[in-house]
């Protein structure tokens, strides 16, 4: 699209907010479940499409595709509650919050959950009665016109939900058009400065949910079999391309080669092939830049000194394949410690005690997930609680986001947070009202 194509939509976008505000919370559930329907319906169609366009496992696409339906079931049932009046008593006669639309809010998303990253952010914008501009990433066009598509045969005014097919620079533009009210980004961390900056620039509100270095701690008194199963589905799911993945294993190190093997044998069970079969399998990377990135990240690690476990060499044949990937050894100054690995490659880190392991944890400029394994839950959790810095911890189970939880991360995970009854109202003006 030409820049005038593009604002050209903002305008129609704008037009449709304005008429939407006359439409209740029963009319707007009534369309979210609508779409929720569609993609029961269709999941295996969309699941393919997202195989065709990033190359996802056809059995995790459905997976993402029934994900997205469960937030439209969620937020169709409880978006009012989340934003009805809240009354405050104050000297006046009455006083009261309100949660009112912002307008047109401006989404740019990323390729690797292409369905449900929109859908985590367009169903709370639009229950809360705004408009949504979808910039997504260039390689999953085709994902982007049929969410757009789904929103409109759901029953939401057609150009309430729209898809903006632009480059980076053009996107720049648009947010600065005056009728866009607000800017969600999933993305990475350079991506989050410059969209914050743009954005910031014009005095408009940003969520950002940007990379992340999780760290998976597995403590002296963890039942290892389980750790290791849990390590490896958070590590390979969607071949390890997530903010969310397990990407630095820290373990004490009397438990440390003990769990090495057990992570070995699970990883080895997940095979390269195709991705469109139904068997449990690894399939390829989005883009091939990225399977370069992951390699030279996994080579310069083993050339300071990390030990390769497992995998870490890129095959031969066709399609962006990547072995699944384990190295050990991993300490300061490797990639592999210090930057994120966007793929099915693991750090494995090495604490003396659980002391330096919560250390090493919160040794990252990241700050979005990570995980605590240990059978005593009284310990693992205060841990989780107080002594790691993260948006998500969780005890004995892999980092995910769920529709009732808030989901976000600090430091250079980005802030704010989607999901939630947090989640929508970061998509409203918090109004305060006072009737003296």
């Amino acid at each position: 699209m030409s820049l005038e194509q593009a604002e050209g939509i903002v305008d129609e976008l704008h037009q449709a907010y304005l008429h939407s505000t006359v439409n209740d919370f029963a009319f707007r559930a009534k369309c979210i479940k609508k779409a929720a329907e569609l993609l029961r319906k269709k999941s295996e169609e969309y699941a393919r499409l997202i195989l065709l366009e990033m190359g996802k496992p056809v059995k995790e696409g459905i997976a993402e595709i029934l994900k997205c339906a469960w937030a439209c079931d969620y937020f169709a049932e409880h978006a009012e509650k989340f934003l009805q009046k809240e009354f405050i008593k104050t000297d006046a006669s009455k006083s009261y919050i309100t949660y009112e639309p912002l307008g047109v809010v401006l989404a740019i998303m990323p390729w690797n959950f292409p369905f449900w990253q929109v859908f985590r952010f367009a169903v709370p914008v639009l229950m809360a009665g705004n408009g949504a501009a979808l910039k997504h990433a260039a390689n999953v066009p085709g994902c982007a016109l049929a969410i757009e598509e789904i929103f409109r045969e759901a029953g939401f005014h057609k150009n309430l939900f729209r898809t903006l097919l632009i480059n980076n620079s053009l996107t720049e533009t648009i947010i600065e058009n005056p009728k866009i009210a607000a800017v969600a980004l999933t993305g990475s961390t350079a991506a989050g400065r410059i969209v914050a900056s743009k954005a910031g620039a014009c005095l408009k509100k940003t969520i950002l949910e940007l990379g992340g270095s999780d760290p998976y701690l597995v403590l002296e008194d963890a039942d290892l079999e389980q750790a290791a199963a849990i390590c490896t589905e958070a590590k390979l799911n969607n071949t390890g391309q997530s903010c969310i993945a397990a990407k630095r294993i820290i373990l004490v190190k009397s438990i440390s080669k003990d769990f090495e093997k057990l992570l070995i044998a699970n990883m080895q069970k997940y095979k390269m092939g195709n991705a469109g079969s139904d068997e449990l399998q690894i399939g390829p990377l989005a883009r091939n830049d990225l399977r370069l990135l992951l390699d030279r990240q996994v080579k310069s690690s083993i050339a300071k000194g990390a030990k390769c476990l497992l995998g870490g060499q890129i095959p031969e044949g066709k399609g962006f394949y990547y072995p699944p990937t384990i190295l050990s050894e991993v300490k300061m100054g490797m990639p592999a410690y210090d930057e994120e690995l966007f793929g099915p490659a693991v750090a494995i880190i090495t604490a003396r005690n659980e002391e330096e392991a919560i250390t090493i944890a919160n040794d990252t400029s990241f700050g979005l997930g990570a995980c605590v394994f240990s059978k005593n839950i009284v310990k693992a959790e205060e841990i989780a609680t107080k002594k790691i810095q993260a948006g998500s911890c969780f005890v004995n189970g892999r980092v995910r986001s769920d529709p009732r939880l808030p989901f976000g991360g600090i430091k250079q995970s980005g802030h704010g947070r989607e999901l939630s009854f947090l989640g929508i109202r970061e998509f409203t003006n918090v109004k305060t009202v006072v009737v003296c």
